[in-house]
């Protein structure tokens, strides 16, 4: 059964401009591994904001012996050719992953994909490297430059057709799309806790303001009467507009994990009063405090992904704020 928020609260608020009501937000998910009936999840802790998406987990070898085995945190794939913004695509700013306290040093993996296909290797014989790959050389990676092609190098893709023209300018851009994965080996030692935690800078979708709340929204979020009657009163106040963001977590990849998260929360992370709020998740969720909504489930194995609605926004522009740091591309 579904279930919705609809109350007044105040949400941690970022955006990004290029956005516009009718694109959905990209969503980014946990750490994931193959299954295996020796590692359980015991605990997870998601807290969800605007600018801040962290995860707390609590991992229990349960055999008799060592287990060893690589995690991997994926990104959703997304097209080579535009990237007027950071906070819609590519890679998250602000990622770090610590397990038991301390940094890990992962490796990214760069996949380039045409029509399914891996073309990496292609690519890297014409003499692109990871981030000419991962972004397209006129377009910024967390405020720097990307290298940009040779005259020879752009000959070479219109006659290997890596390239396509816009309609738009008639300005030539890839045609691959790119898969990124982080990855790290880790040891679950037999009978011991591994506490791993990570945190990124989610992708939005979001603009200056919306109008409309659309035809699909109570099937993706479950607005009910209150949350309903609550966004009209806000846009009667704000000519009609209603600025918003909204907000998409990978849920299903915990199901990777031997009996799904056994003990799991979501906090839905306050900053002050105003705001609406509206998902679809199933349980009760409480007040914490004036900063805080959570709810918690035992054993529980997601069925869907997650998909925040945050209503009544302040409007706070990251494109011009600080990027953080760049994940590596090696």
């Amino acid at each position: 059964m579904k279930f919705a928020i609809s109350v007044i609260v105040m949400m941690f608020c970022c955006s990004f401009s290029n956005a516009n009501d009718g694109i959905a937000a990209v969503g980014v998910g946990g750490i994931v591994m193959k299954m295996t009936d020796a590692v359980a999840l015991k605990k997870e802790v998601l807290s969800v904001s605007h600018d801040k998406i962290s995860v707390e987990y609590e991992f229990l070898n349960e055999s008799s012996t060592d287990v060893d085995e690589m995690i991997f945190f994926p990104l959703p794939e997304y097209t080579a050719d535009f990237h007027g913004s950071k906070e819609y695509a590519g890679q998250p700013s602000h990622f770090i992953v610590q397990v038991d306290g301390k940094e890990v040093k992962f490796k990214t993996l760069i996949v380039a994909k045409i029509d399914g296909n891996d073309v990496t290797n292609e690519l890297k014989k014409l003499g692109l490297s990871n981030e000419q790959i991962a972004y397209f050389p006129s377009f910024t990676l967390f405020g720097k430059k990307v290298k940009p092609l040779t005259p020879r190098q752009k000959k070479q893709f219109i006659e290997s057709g890596f390239f396509t023209e816009t309609f738009e300018s008639n300005e030539l851009v890839p045609v691959w799309s790119v898969a990124i994965q982080y990855v790290w080996r880790q040891k679950f030692s037999a009978g011991k806790v591994v506490k791993v935690f990570h945190q990124y800078r989610p992708f939005i979708a979001a603009g200056p303001s919306e109008s409309s709340l659309g035809d699909s929204f109570s099937k993706e979020y479950c607005g009910d009467t209150s949350f309903l009657k609550a966004w009209n009163k806000i846009a009667a106040e704000k000519n009609n507009y209603v600025p918003a963001a909204k907000v998409s977590y990978i849920l299903s990849t915990g199901n990777s994990w031997k009996n799904g998260i056994e003990d799991f929360t979501l906090n839905i992370v306050k900053k002050k009063p105003g705001e609406i709020v509206s998902l679809c998740f199933p349980g009760d969720f409480r007040k914490i405090n004036t900063t805080t909504l959570q709810v918690r489930l035992a054993n529980f194995k997601p069925q869907q992904e997650l998909h925040v609605y945050f209503g009544n926004i302040d409007y706070l522009d990251y494109s011009n704020g600080d990027p953080g740091l760049a994940p590596p591309l090696h």
